[in-house]
């Protein structure tokens, strides 16, 4: 064979090998001007070799298209003689669709070694980076979607998931009943679909094609494709030009004013459904050039049954929390009842939070002798069984403070209460320690001895604003959380004097993740010091010092004036244990009520006394007190040694006795006993009539 022969058909090889090759291959110069261009390179860059031979990069290029970087490749392979690897991400100069590109540049020398010109072959890897990108948007999905359980957080984390890298805007509408926690209903595919506006997001400022606002609700007709993706169930693909989509805009005068200038590349509805309820519709829309592709499709059905699941989580949870809230509501007082021993302002705050809505309580008890009882209580744990396990024990709380029980008895019965209550009936519905747990304090304020008696269960104390200014700590035994068992509680009593402030609260008040419950208690003494506002403005006052934002735990907070009876209001006579001071107690309450204005309450009170103290002589002891007390209602006390409680019984036709107390069940408005150090205490209440 001849040589010259066999060297021709290798370079006319080695030439059809370069034009016909799958990939970009392009020569320059060391100067960076183009030599010679395969049949792929021209392909990319809309020109040909001869328009192109000659000129220096980036000659060629539109301006958008990125440039300083290849330019920069080149003039560093030419200057150091060393191969490199560039990747850039932009549209070929022919295309309208952004690609990857793999570019690999090396040095081209002559004879003498030097560097006469630079090879560079482009790949395009977009399929891959696409493949990535793809791939990592679904990894931030799993955790930038759901963070927390509100559902127009969670829909704006959709929204913000897809925008800008995968849409130029995002909508999300849900189902009104999904906004409420409820589960939706199915309204037929040829009815409008209404959906409320939870999220949107757009490239643009402002968010022009946004046609409703956040929170508002907009009536979806049957052709339009959100409707016909939760029709259907799947995505629906459209854009401008589609029939149904240009109808849908101009349905609305206002909606194609607002769209008027916008030219949809295509829209992407794709249904949110979860569990196997539909629950709303992500609505993506292109105005770049490129349209959403097949694989786009996929991409975007994946993260919509992601987020789907989030915004169920969500809903379950606002439903759960609603429920919960409502039956907290239902469970606490709605007002305080009339009583003169204190001023009274309340207020409770339920979390935000994730773990939902928790336990805790106050309440407001009038009790006997014109005293009231001042409660407050946290069940641990949240949601449902909170609230209900909060309003069993309130229930029992007022149970037991109407017999009028001292607050560390109160605590120990309460404590047995809870011990069953966290049994189960395996072991004859009694748990061991720590089933269910609550804390509690429980208060009972006296405004005629001006006493404070509390005793709590794993609570924190009172604080009390003195009306010197002065605040201070009420020292107070401790004892363990309800629900331990087998350990006593303790009553601490102090003197009050009249107009002291007495604030009663649960932890989430003082405690929180960054600091210690001595620091929240120590500003709480600070918000209460020195403010002369109203109960109701201190509150607000409290509240506002010591929670955050958004409070990590419940709180509840009372805060008590005290007020105090004075001698104009309160008698007390000591009695002799014969029936001669029988018609002695009579006539002192007769002449007390004539001092007070009260004589048509005489006969009544004549009847009680005389019945009252018949029955102190006949079966208590000495020492035998009578007691008037002048509040709201006329409160008469009768006290003796004796501990035994009388009660009501039936007296038969020929009986001489038994109808005492009957009678005094019938002329008073209540009546009751309460046990007390030295026995017992008889007391009734009767109504005063109105003066005109």
């Amino acid at each position: 064979m001849d040589p010259a022969r066999g060297d021709d058909d290798e370079r006319a090889l080695i030439e059809r090998a370069f034009r016909q090759a799958s990939f970009s291959m392009s020569v320059f110069d060391a100067a960076q001007r183009y030599q010679r261009l395969n049949a792929v390179a021209c392909e990319v860059m809309g020109l040909g070799e001869e328009a192109l031979r000659g000129h220096a990069f980036p000659y060629g290029l539109p301006a958008d298209v990125d440039q300083l970087g290849t330019l920069q490749a080149l003039r560093d392979v030419a200057a150091t003689g060393k191969p490199t690897h560039y990747e850039s991400y932009t549209r070929a100069p022919s295309g309208i669709r952004e690609h990857a590109w793999n570019l690999e540049l090396w040095p081209v020398r002559d004879d003498r070694g030097e560097v006469c010109a630079v090879g560079m072959a482009g790949f395009d890897s977009s399929e891959q980076h696409w493949a990535r990108q793809r791939l990592a948007v679904l990894d931030e999905a799993a955790v930038s979607v759901g963070t927390t359980l509100d559902l127009d957080r969670t829909a704006r984390e959709l929204a913000e998931l897809v925008v800008p890298r995968f849409a130029d805007f995002a909508s999300v509408d849900l189902l009104e009943a999904v906004m409420h926690g409820e589960e939706p209903e199915d309204g037929g595919p040829d009815t409008d679909v209404v959906l409320r506006r939870a999220a949107h997001l757009s490239t643009e400022p402002g968010t022009p094609e946004a046609v409703i606002g956040l929170g508002a609700s907009d009536a979806y007709p049957p052709y339009s494709p959100p409707a016909r993706a939760l029709h259907t169930g799947r995505p629906v693909l459209s854009g401008s030009g589609d029939p149904d989509f240009d109808r849908w805009i101009a349905g609305v005068p206002a909606r194609a004013a607002r769209m008027r200038g916008f030219v949809v590349t295509s829209l992407l509805a794709v249904p949110l459904i979860a569990r196997g309820t539909t629950l709303g519709v992500a609505v993506l829309l292109r105005t770049r050039p490129d349209a959403f592709t097949q694989d786009d499709f996929a991409l975007a059905r994946e993260i919509a049954g992601r987020a789907a699941l989030c915004v169920d989580n969500a809903r379950r949870y606002t439903r759960e929390r609603s429920t919960a809230l409502t039956l907290q509501e239902s469970l606490l007082p709605r007002g305080t009842s009339p009583q003169s021993a204190v001023d009274v302002a309340c207020r409770y705050l339920p979390t935000d939070s994730r773990a939902g809505v928790g336990g805790d309580w106050f309440d407001i008890i009038p009790l006997s002798g014109a005293r009231v009882g001042l409660v407050v209580g946290d069940v641990v744990g949240h949601g449902i069984q909170a609230s209900a396990t909060m309003g069993r024990l309130r229930t029992a709380v007022q149970t037991l403070a109407d017999v009028d029980l001292p607050p560390d008895e109160l605590l120990a019965h309460l404590d047995d209460l809870v011990l069953r209550l966290g049994g189960d009936e395996e072991n004859g519905g009694r748990a061991g320690a720590g089933g269910t747990g609550a804390t509690c304090l429980y208060a009972v304020y006296d405004p005629v001895s001006r006493t404070l008696s509390a005793a709590s269960a794993g609570h924190p104390p009172p604080v009390l604003d003195l009306p010197d200014g002065a605040t201070k700590v009420v020292d107070i035994g401790v004892g363990p959380v309800l629900g331990v068992g087998g350990l006593p509680f303790e009553t601490t009593e102090l003197e009050l004097p009249e107009g002291t402030l007495i604030a009663l609260y649960t932890d989430g008040l003082v405690e929180a993740a960054d600091r210690d419950p001595d620091l929240g208690i120590s500003r709480l003494r600070q918000a209460l010091a020195g403010s002369r506002s109203t109960l109701e403005d201190r509150c607000d006052q409290v509240l506002s010092a010591l929670l955050p934002k958004n409070p990590g735990d419940d709180v509840a907070l009372v805060l008590a004036r005290t007020k105090a009876l004075d001698a104009d209001h309160v008698q007390v006579w000591d009695l002799a244990a014969d029936f001669e001071g029988v018609s002695e107690a009579r006539r002192l309450a007769t002449a007390q009520l004539d001092a007070w204005g009260l004589t048509e309450e005489a006969f009544v009170t004549e009847l009680v006394v005389s019945e009252l103290v018949t029955n102190a002589i006949r079966y208590g002891a000495e020492p035998i007190q009578l007691r008037l007390i002048l509040d709201r209602t006329l409160i008469c006390e009768v006290s003796d040694g004796n501990s035994t409680s009388p009660h009501l019984r039936r007296a038969r036709i020929y009986d001489e006795g038994g109808r005492g107390l009957l009678l005094v069940a019938q002329l008073t408005a209540d009546w009751g006993t309460r046990h007390t150090v030295t026995g017992k205490t008889i007391w009734a209440e009767q109504s005063l009539t109105p003066t005109t």
